[in-house]
């Protein structure tokens, strides 16, 4: 199942910066191997904001809500969600 996933991470403006530092890094090694994985299929940055839209390539929607939810940054995200399935119109064979 591919889930379009838009996360918009709000770090407290009080944090420390070395804590800040460590969610960061701790947060990327497992999105790089989500990644890897293959159930992180997209990662895109959104200019000007600290945020991304990513696909996700999972099971269910209890699988994405457990990968999401381990994340490092998964207390000061805002996500949104949908669903996603493959367009009859779609010239590509992998996107389903």
């Amino acid at each position: 199942m591919l889930f379009h996933v838009r996360m918009n991470v709000n770090l407290p403006p009080s944090m420390p910066e070395a804590d800040a530092t460590a969610l960061k890094k701790r947060e990327k090694e497992i999105a790089q191997g989500l990644q890897n994985s293959g159930k992180w299929r997209h990662l895109w940055r959104i200019a000007g904001q600290y945020a991304n839209i990513s696909i996700f390539d999972v099971d269910s929607v209890e699988e994405l809500h457990n990968l999401i939810s381990t994340l490092p940054l998964f207390p000061f995200m805002q996500i949104e969600i949908l669903p996603l399935c493959r367009h009859p119109s779609s010239v590509r064979e992998d996107d389903s």
